[in-house]
């Protein structure tokens, strides 16, 4: 059984460690985290030892994996440590917020060699994966415009905004970023990105971007739509449209049943699920699995530091285009 140490027992961390402690082929050796109190609960609630110390977790010789779930600019840190210490990694997105860092995890990764996976799960998700098969498969024909409508029930804590300006770039419109690219076997050229501020001071009290448009030119021709927003006050909205020379493919959002009730007073049907947690539950595990087989067969995992850095270029030339409104090349 692949022995993990997680690093980062708050917000996604209890997902992931759940996820592992239910795999077959896993088990949560560590769990890491500078409060010492969420550490220990995480890892009680799953027959783990807890400690502050990465380098402890890493010492232990049945640790063959590091997942990391802390903030994003600790990543790199965590990447490299782990990497030395001759751990596998999988690294909750984004890699890191500085291009550079994550050139250095590059060269580090390179050096060490050992297994690097990016946790992109959405293209785990069911069926967007089988509306990339369907694209792969000429379904549509050539893909001529691909619509992303990305929207959270609310926004993040003020703390969590606070230290990663621009987010919705960077921690939410990145899995979109990453979508765009896999969708359409294709790079962008070109974005053009306009932002707002629609919550309150009260709910959005740093006036950080809560609301953000994003137009995408590809290489290929192809011209991409992405919305976000942060008060989808009916659930978590999560909609896929890819329109082609031959037809149409939409992957829609998820429900806890299909049921639909008639009566005299209209047709009631569930509402969207609430959150990332209840709607992509089943990607989070596929992409584990995948990691896990991915170690154990010694294969490069298939998302890669690449598909990191590429994803986090296209959200810095985004700020760039919020930032100067006006559109912006985006490095090949």
């Amino acid at each position: 059984m692949l022995a993990f140490c997680l690093v980062g027992g708050g917000f996604i961390g209890p997902l992931h460690a759940a996820n592992i402690a239910a795999h077959p082929r896993a088990r949560l050796a560590w769990v890491v985290d500078l409060d010492v109190g969420a550490a220990e609960k995480l890892a009680s609630t799953h027959g783990a030892r807890a400690s502050t110390s990465l380098d402890e977790a890493l010492a232990d010789p049945e640790v063959g994996a590091a997942m990391i779930c802390t903030p994003p600019r600790t990543h790199a840190d965590i990447i490299e440590r782990a990497a030395r210490a001759g751990k596998a990694v999988f690294c909750e997105k984004p890699v890191d917020l500085d291009i550079a860092r994550v050139d250095a995890c590059a060269t580090t990764l390179a050096a060490t060699a050992v297994p690097f996976f990016v946790a992109f799960n959405r293209r785990f998700d069911p069926t967007h994966r089988a509306l990339h098969d369907a694209i792969r498969a000429g379904e549509i024909g050539r893909p001529e415009m691909l619509v992303l409508s990305s929207r959270d029930p609310e926004i993040s804590p003020p703390d969590y905004v606070a230290a990663m300006p621009y987010g919705i770039f960077y921690d939410t419109m990145i899995h979109d970023f990453d979508m765009v690219r896999w969708l359409l076997a294709d790079e962008p050229v070109g974005i053009f990105a306009r932002t707002a501020c629609m919550l309150d001071a009260k709910q959005n009290p740093h006036r950080d971007p809560d609301t953000a448009m994003v137009v995408l030119t590809m290489a290929g021709g192809a011209l991409v739509h992405v919305n976000s927003s942060f008060r989808a006050v009916y659930g978590y909205d999560q909609r896929i449209e890819a329109f082609g020379e031959k037809g149409m493919l939409i992957s829609c959002n998820r429900q806890p049943t299909t049921l639909e009730r008639y009566d005299s007073s209209g047709i009631r049907r569930d509402p969207l699920l609430r959150f990332f947690v209840e709607r992509y539950a089943e990607s989070y595990a596929r992409e584990l699995d995948e990691f896990i087989a991915a170690v154990e067969e010694r294969r490069t995992p298939p998302i890669g530091l690449d598909d990191g850095r590429r994803a986090l270029q296209i959200a810095e030339a985004a700020v760039a285009s919020a930032k100067s409104g006006k559109a912006v090349a985006v490095p090949s």
